[in-house]
């Protein structure tokens, strides 16, 4: 059985019509794997730390998680689509397998909730500063019920893209996902997964700026204002995080407003994604930077065996 099955995927692969391969493709889809596989292995880390470290149980670090685990489901939907693109261009055929179009959907889902998941924690810093006697929105069953919103909101928006049929499979990228073009269904995806979340962080960094000002202007006692300056920074720490996403993301927008007018370049997405894939990579980086309590809980476990070898020894 397993010699028959084998001649006949032989004769099936040999079937398919052969792809053009450019010589930089290869090199491309090996990078987009290496760094997926860090995201995967960042952001399990950090998820790990977060559940063993009784420090970490807050609830500004359970936004911190659930953007780990965002990160962490973004990058096994990105491997997939690295390995299916990088098998068919290595063997040199033109293939959709029978995944193509979920993999398709989850990337778009993904994405939007990760996005989503830094808005609730600008949300979070947001609430804590402008309301503080709010304590109900401020508690763990409000903001676990933010989270599972973002995650069925993610989940729901991309459904319009199947029932209409809108992911193709290109070929030239070796992806299936919107073709990009002036219609209803681009503009709406860009909003859901990009526009929206973004210029809503955008919105509450600079209402808060303002704030902080106008607090400076009047006699403030000193732990409030205090307090309101830090949750300040964390909100701008989320910025550049953000930031990182959007810099690194911004080939895929300026590729959209291309489609618009004009035929974007034939291997667009390619490039969009290495980009993509890169600034996933800077971003679980720049996240540990920025959590202290995750960055002192590694770095305790990372001081702690030297010590305890030294020890044993003497």
């Amino acid at each position: 059985m397993n010699s028959t099955s084998l001649i006949n995927q032989s004769i099936f692969v040999k079937n398919l019509p052969i792809a053009m391969i450019e010589s930089w493709f290869i090199p491309i889809d090996i990078m987009m794997i290496v760094c997926t596989i860090l995201v995967i292995i960042l952001s399990t880390l950090f998820l790990f730390i977060i559940i063993v470290d009784k420090t970490c149980h807050t609830i500004p670090m359970m936004l911190i998680a659930n953007s780990c685990l965002t990160a962490l489901v973004s990058g096994c939907c990105l491997l997939s689509l690295c390995a299916f693109t990088f098998k068919n261009d290595l063997e040199k055929i033109e293939y959709q397998d029978s995944l193509c179009i979920i993999r398709g959907y989850l990337i778009y889902s993904s994405y939007a909730v990760l996005n989503y998941s830094f808005l609730l924690q600008s949300l979070y810093r947001y609430i804590t500063v402008i309301y503080p006697n709010r304590l109900f929105c401020q508690s763990f069953k409000f903001q676990s019920l933010l989270i599972c919103l973002t995650w069925i909101f993610a989940l729901i928006y991309p459904i319009a893209f199947i029932f209409n049929d809108e992911f193709i499979y290109d070929v030239d990228n070796q992806i299936c996902l919107l073709i990009l073009r002036f219609s209803f269904f681009v503009i709406y995806g860009s909003l859901c997964i990009y526009t929206i979340p973004m210029l809503m962080i955008m919105f509450i960094y600079f209402k808060l700026v303002r704030y902080v000002h106008a607090m400076g202007k009047r006699v403030t006692p000193v732990n409030i204002l205090y307090r309101v300056q830090r949750e300040l920074k964390m909100v701008r720490r989320t910025i550049i995080l953000v930031s990182v996403l959007v810099i690194l993301g911004f080939p895929f927008s300026i590729f959209i407003i291309i489609s618009f007018f004009t035929i974007p370049p034939k291997y667009h997405f390619r490039i969009a994604f290495l980009f993509i894939d890169v600034s996933m990579t800077l971003m679980m980086i720049a996240l540990f930077q920025f959590t202290d309590p995750l960055k002192a809980s590694i770095m305790k476990r990372i001081n702690v065996r030297p010590n305890i070898i030294a020890a044993t020894i003497t």
